[in-house]
């Protein structure tokens, strides 16, 4: 028979139907603000984000739709650049970018990562200082590097020995002298997902510390004067929730700093310790707090500059996930409720993966509940799943849902701020939904759904 996990208790504890615990009727309306936007209540049964009801959020802007709630977001800025201060925090862009998340940056003083030259042109299309970008990328091309010099941003991560001979190339062209980090491969295996793991040696990213290769590319970078080499990169991974890994990447990153000081005579001012903190997505989950990671990476890079002999270099962090991420949520409406008898009941909702493939690419998992009205019908042990035509077209694997759940009933998905938009495809033809920002009772749309024309203009 299959088995179940059971969303209130440990994310990998198994147990058959009959083996779970009793779940309340009154359970399936709590909104857990460990999990949900700062600003979500229930509201004559509703769920409301921004002061915004759910309902007219569907009934004016159609669904799938991705709610953002702007306090949370902005307010999320502002605790790290409160508990940073003094140091650096780059948003990480890839988790989601749009031209008012730009924005929201500059008004909250944070700098900014883009991966690609798309992503870069988003931040200069509003103004955005391009001294507060790092750029970052294992293939950057040619243009992407062109466009980035002609700009003027702050930081380019460089991470082949390929990259640092084209990008030598190009500075002296453009007869520039950019600032350069490496992207060092420390080793540090983090506990998380395969995928969202990204400091082991066997990857694509960054310049491994143990082949040696890292200090070879310190070697070329140091040979060519149109670079200016200012620091190091690290990036274990993604959804940490504890600093021991950092810990352990900062010494690695400590002993190559030696290093380079002993070799070079030179003393590098930047470290970056990347980012990839975790946020809660069911409950049970434990999302650390700003103030003590903080306090962590600041510790634990005084700690072991100091034990080197080396002065402290100015901390840089690149927070991503823990910033949008609990700041969003998505909104479906249930098409059609189908019991599997003896296992669990289907709820088709509108959406699917194409505006979150996190589930099916790496198991993630969520938290829902019905949004449109209260209900204290009996739990259901429910699967919902989108309308497209594969299997793993899953967007929550287990939750319990109301058994009267209806077709026409409004779901709303926690935490899908971060790397769903983004992630967000137009598999069997289905449009983008759009992103609304929710404040102060107001909504407005802050990236427009795609339409069929979209989906055919272009093609000839």
């Amino acid at each position: 028979m299959s088995r179940f996990v059971h969303p209130a208790g440990d994310r990998h504890a198994e147990m058959l139907p009959h083996e779970r615990p009793p779940l309340a009727p009154a359970d399936l309306n709590r909104i857990n603000p460990a999990i949900w936007p700062r600003t979500s209540s229930r509201t004559d049964g509703a769920l409301t984000i921004g002061g915004v009801d759910v309902r007219d959020l569907a009934g004016d802007h159609g669904t799938p739709l991705y709610v953002l709630d702007e306090d949370d977001v902005r307010s999320r800025m502002r605790d790290y650049a409160t508990a940073f201060a003094g140091s650096e925090v780059h948003y990480a862009g890839k988790a989601f970018l749009c031209k008012e998340i730009v924005r929201w940056l500059q008004d909250e003083g944070l700098g900014l990562d883009v991966a690609s030259g798309g992503e870069l042109a988003v931040a200069l299309s509003v103004g955005f200082p391009a001294a507060r970008i790092t750029l970052h990328g294992n293939n950057k091309s040619a243009a992407e590097l062109s466009r980035a010099l002609e700009a003027g941003v702050g930081h380019i991560v460089v991470d082949s020995y390929e990259e640092i001979a084209r990008l030598g190339f190009l500075a002296e062209k453009y007869g520039v002298r950019p600032k350069v980090m490496i992207r060092v491969t420390t080793g540090v295996e983090a506990h998380t997902h395969e995928f969202i793991a990204t400091a082991h040696d066997d990857q694509k990213f960054g310049l491994s510390l143990n082949s040696g290769a890292a200090a070879e590319a310190v070697r070329r970078i140091l040979a060519l004067p149109a670079l200016e080499l200012v620091g190091l990169h690290s990036h274990i991974g993604s959804q940490i929730v504890d600093t021991a890994g950092f810990e352990v990447a900062a010494r690695r990153l400590a002993t190559l700093l030696v290093q380079i000081k002993d070799e070079h005579d030179v003393v590098l001012p930047e470290l970056d310790l990347g980012g990839g903190y975790g946020i809660a997505y069911i409950e049970g989950d434990e999302a650390p707090d700003i103030k003590e990671i903080a306090d962590g990476l600041r510790g634990i890079v005084t700690k072991v500059c100091t034990d080197a002999g080396l002065p402290v270099p100015k901390l840089t962090v690149e927070p991503g996930r823990t910033i949008v991420g609990p700041g969003g949520i998505t909104l479906y409406e249930v098409g059609t409720v189908k019991d599997v008898e003896g296992l669990r009941t289907y709820v088709s909702v509108d959406g699917g993966m194409s505006d979150n493939v996190r589930t099916a690419l790496y198991g993630a998992e969520y938290t829902a509940v019905l949004a449109s009205r209260e209900s204290f019908a009996e739990p259901m042990l429910s699967r919902i799943v989108g309308k497209h035509c594969e299997s793993g077209d899953i967007i929550v694997r287990d939750c319990f849902l109301p058994a009267d759940l209806a077709p026409g009933d409004l779901i709303a998905v926690a935490a899908t701020g971060a790397y769903c938009r983004s992630l967000a495809s137009n598999y069997n033809y289905l449009p983008k939904p759009a992103v609304v920002s929710v404040t102060n009772g107001e909504a407005r749309v802050i990236v427009r759904g795609e339409t069929e024309d979209d989906l055919l203009r272009g093609q000839l």
